[in-house]
C-alpha cells in the first residue's frame, strides 16, 4: 500500500517552522509520507526536521521587504516558485498540503489551489498573517493555535487546535516547576530564532537595579544575535552577573526552559506554545513591529491565563523592566501559580488534532 502524502508549506521563521515540523513528526510515526516546501532561507530554520522529511526549496520572495527593484521582482519570483510547485506536485501528487504560513509557503499553496488538491492553513497567532489571509478563502479548512484569529473571514470552517510543539518540547513536559531556593535563580532570555537586540541592550543594567543579594544568586542563559555577544557579556560584567551563557543559537532550548526559573522573551506563537506546555511563567516583550501586533495578542493569551506577564516595549526602561523582574522573583508562591497556570494553558496534543484534520481533508 502507498504511504499517504503531505506537503507542509512554510515560512523562513521558527514560529512557521516549529509547528510544522511537529506537524510533520506525528504523520511520520503514523506512516505518512512528508515534504517541506519553503525557500532557501526557510531550508534554514529546518535542521530541526527528521531525516526522513523531503526538502523542496522553491523560488519565493516578498513585496514587503528590499528595495524597489526587488519588490517590483517578487511577484515573478513568486510565479516561478508557484510554477515549480505545480510541476512537481503534478508528478508527485500530495493527498493534502497544509500551509503554516509565512511567503516562502506561497507557492506550494497557489499550486495546491491550481491542482485542486486538499488543503489545511494553521495560523499560530491571534491574527492570520499576510500569506495566510491570501489563502485562507480557498482553503478547507482554518486550524487556528491560539483563538480564532481576529480577522478570520466568515465562511471558512474554523477548528480550535492549539499551535503544534516539537517532540523535544513534549518531552520536556512532566518536570515540576521548583521555585527559586537558596542556591542559583535560573532566568532564561531569548528572542525568537531571529533573536532581539532591545533584550540585549535592556537585560544587563535591568538587572543591575536587582537587590544585591538577589543579583548574587542570578544565572542568566542567553540567546543573542552573533555580533552582540561580546558586547553582552560586558554589560553583564558590568552589571556584576558573573554566571552567564551566551549563544547566537541554542538546539535544546525546551530544555532550558524546563530548566528555567523564569523566562524572559518575545511573544512568538511558538514560544508561548512552548512556555505552556512546558509549565514555566515569563515575562514577554511583543515586538512592537510584528504584523497587525499580533505578538501582543499572543502575550495576552498567556497573560489571561495567569501564566505570564506582559511588558510592553514602549516606554521601557531597565530601571523599570528590573523592579517587574525583582517583584516577581521575589514571590515565590507567584511563580509556582504562573507555572502551574501556563501548564493548564499548554495544548500537548496540537499536533495530534492537527494531523486528524489532515486525515479528514484528504479523504
Amino acid at each position: 500500500m502507498t504511504a499517504r502524502y503531505a506537503v507542509l508549506a512554510a515560512g523562513g521563521t521558527g514560529g512557521h517552522m516549529f509547528p510544522a515540523q511537529a506537524l510533520a513528526e506525528e504523520l511520520l510515526r503514523r506512516g505518512w509520507r512528508v515534504a517541506l516546501a519553503s525557500d532557501g532561507r526557510g531550508m534554514r530554520y529546518a535542521g530541526g526536521f527528521p531525516a526522513e522529511v523531503e526538502r523542496r526549496e522553491l523560488h519565493a520572495a516578498t513585496t514587503s521587504r528590499g528595495g524597489i527593484t526587488a519588490k517590483l521582482a517578487a511577484p515573478v519570483t513568486l510565479l516561478r516558485g508557484a510554477w515549480q510547485a505545480r510541476q512537481w506536485m503534478r508528478t508527485d501528487r500530495p493527498d493534502a498540503v497544509i500551509g503554516f504560513g509565512g511567503y516562502p509557503a506561497a507557492p506550494a499553496m497557489a499550486a495546491a489551489i491550481a491542482l485542486g488538491i486538499p488543503r489545511i492553513i494553521h495560523e499560530q497567532n491571534g491574527v492570520l498573517g499576510r500569506a495566510n489571509r491570501l489563502f485562507v478563502r480557498r482553503a478547507q479548512i482554518l486550524a487556528c493555535g491560539i483563538g480564532v484569529p481576529a480577522n478570520a473571514p466568515d465562511g471558512v470552517r474554523t477548528v480550535e487546535v492549539g499551535n503544534p510543539v516539537r517532540d523535544a518540547a513534549r518531552g520536556a513536559m512532566g518536570r515540576a516547576y521548583a521555585a527559586p531556593g537558596d542556591g542559583p535563580v535560573r532566568l532564561l532570555v531569548f528572542g525568537g530564532s531571529q533573536g532581539a537586540s532591545v533584550l540585549s541592550d535592556m537585560l544587563p543594567p535591568a538587572l543591575s537595579f536587582l537587590p544585591d543579594t538577589l543579583r548574587a544568586r542570578i544565572a542568566v542563559t542567553q540567546q543573542a544575535r552573533e555580533p552582540e555577544i561580546v558586547m553582552l557579556r560586558d554589560n553583564y560584567d558590568a552589571a556584576d552577573i558573573e554566571a552567564v551563557e551566551a549563544a547566537p543559537f541554542f538546539d535544546d532550548m525546551p530544555q532550558r526552559i524546563a530548566a528555567s526559573h523564569l523566562v524572559i522573551a518575545r511573544a512568538g506563537a511558538s514560544t508561548c506554545a512552548e512556555l505552556a506546555v512546558i509549565g514555566r511563567p515569563s515575562l514577554l516583550i511583543p515586538l512592537p513591529t510584528a504584523t497587525s501586533d499580533h505578538q501582543t495578542a499572543n502575550a495576552r493569551w498567556l497573560e489571561a491565563a495567569g501564566a505570564s506577564i506582559t511588558v510592553p516595549q514602549a516606554g521601557l526602561t531597565p530601571e523599570k523592566l528590573g523592579g517587574i523582574i525583582g517583584d516577581v522573583l521575589a514571590d515565590h508562591a507567584r511563580l509556582g501559580r504562573m507555572a502551574t497556570a501556563a501548564g493548564e494553558a499548554g495544548r500537548p496534543d496540537a499536533a495530534k488534532t492537527l494531523a486528524d484534520l489532515v486525515v479528514e481533508v484528504s479523504g
